[in-house]
């Protein structure tokens, strides 16, 4: 733990340096997704095969989830009072997402014109699962639900194999529930290349969205620009505001459910109240030592910044310049400080709103900026999944009325064929 004492003389830019993460990828993983990605445009399915018995150790038959597979683990390999929990929080997802909707618009600002704009679907979108060890059926509703929500009409899940070759049976429940039917057992960067050029089996998709390692992080980079990305993703971080009333057991508990994702992974608490530092250290020892990823806490956990502020104020400063992927606000009356910070990926309000709310169930995305990008960022979205375009129609009227004027802008610009276009007709 490292403490330190915020005084009138230092800036909230220079506390955030402390906390300064790293986003730079190492030449050599640059160039090893480089190399997949062109071998997976250049050989399709059969490099897919190729790079997941490489570096997944698994000999696949088929790349497709079939369809009995997906039977199965919904009739056989998850109980129904999973199947419950996961149903609702679909319902709690929808029910938020579905007040993201946006609507087109056409106005007539003058006489003979109307402009509009149109707001539409993205057509098909890749959903990149991590997988493995692992299961995160919460990544599939995160990134799912608002997709539907958009109306998306195609949504394809990529997720890599364990190591006997199956997909998690609870992810492939998640996609079930959701009525998702085209689902790859392929992971990393070859399934981000897949998902951006197809293959002679799976179509080429518009979008990719979800976690990944490294390599994942960088083939979704590399493929931006061909394909839209919903962001790179950084290891997990979270912010405590904490005054006297913050119970540091609680606060422990928050800072632990963070520390066992990543050794990197981001602790930082704001707090005024001079006795926390102490406390929080005793609790967060104590938790450590019954905690099952203990080896993986422990290491983020003896990273933890604590700062202590004279004011509330001064936390939501250094909060903003710092911008957390989570920001809770462990304090006495949590609504007046709403309204003090601006820059975070998902607020908590309250003792009773730990974050695990929002990485499962409450309703709000678990797909959130990191890195400090939430000072300019947004959590995933169902406007992530739309595109929009302008429209303008002009009657003959309203047409000579601003003909002279278009070509005289463009002429200040230089630009003769722009200005001829339109006096052309005015002669007709």
């Amino acid at each position: 733990m490292k403490l330190i004492n915020y005084t009138k003389d230092m800036t909230p830019a220079s506390i955030a340096a402390i906390v300064r993460r790293t986003t730079e990828t190492s030449g050599a993983v640059r160039d090893s997704v480089s190399g997949i990605i062109e071998d997976v445009r250049a050989r399709g399915d059969a490099a897919l095969l190729e790079w997941t018995e490489k570096l997944d150790s698994v000999r696949l038959k088929s790349l497709r989830v079939s369809e009995e597979v997906m039977k199965e683990a919904i009739s056989n390999q998850v109980t129904q009072e999973d199947l419950r929990v996961l149903r609702t929080a679909v319902e709690h997802l929808r029910v938020y997402h579905e007040k993201q909707l946006e609507k087109g618009y056409e106005i007539q600002p003058r006489p003979g014109v109307s402009l509009g704009q149109r707001i539409v679907p993205l057509r098909r979108v890749g959903l990149y699962i991590p997988g493995g060890k692992a299961a995160y059926p919460s990544t599939v509703l995160m990134n799912a639900v608002p997709a539907q929500v958009a109306g998306v009409p195609e949504i394809v899940i990529f997720t890599p194999p364990a190591k006997d070759g199956t997909v998690n049976p609870y992810v492939l429940a998640a996609a079930g529930i959701l009525g998702i039917e085209e689902i790859y057992s392929v992971g990393g960067a070859q399934a981000v290349a897949a998902c951006a050029n197809g293959t002679q089996t799976i179509a080429p998709c518009d979008k990719i969205a979800g976690p990944g390692n490294q390599y994942v992080a960088e083939a979704k980079r590399q493929v931006s620009g061909q394909i839209a990305i919903d962001m790179i993703a950084g290891p997990s971080e979270v912010l405590v505001i904490a005054d006297a009333t913050a119970d540091p057991e609680l606060v422990a508990a928050d800072l632990l459910a963070q520390a066992e994702h990543d050794e990197r992974a981001g602790l930082v608490v704001l707090t005024t109240d001079i006795s926390l530092p102490e406390r929080l250290k005793a609790a967060l020892d104590k938790q450590l030592e019954t905690l099952p990823k203990k080896e993986i806490a422990s290491v983020s956990a003896a990273n933890l910044l604590v700062v202590v502020c004279d004011s509330l104020e001064d936390a939501c400063r250094i909060s903003d310049v710092i911008a957390p992927e989570h920001l809770e606000l462990m304090v006495e009356n949590p609504r007046s400080l709403l309204d003090k910070v601006n820059y975070a990926g998902s607020v908590f309000l309250g003792s009773y709103t730990p974050e695990a709310l929002g990485d499962y169930y409450a309703g709000t995305n678990h797909t959130l900026p990191t890195n400090g990008t939430a000072r300019f960022s947004s959590p995933l979205g169902v406007y992530d999944f739309m595109t929009r375009y302008s429209y303008l129609e002009y009657s003959k009227e309203a047409f000579m009325k601003e003909a002279a004027d278009v070509a005289h802008f463009a002429r200040l610009e230089g630009l003769d064929a722009h200005a001829a276009s339109v006096t052309k007709r005015r002669s007709l």
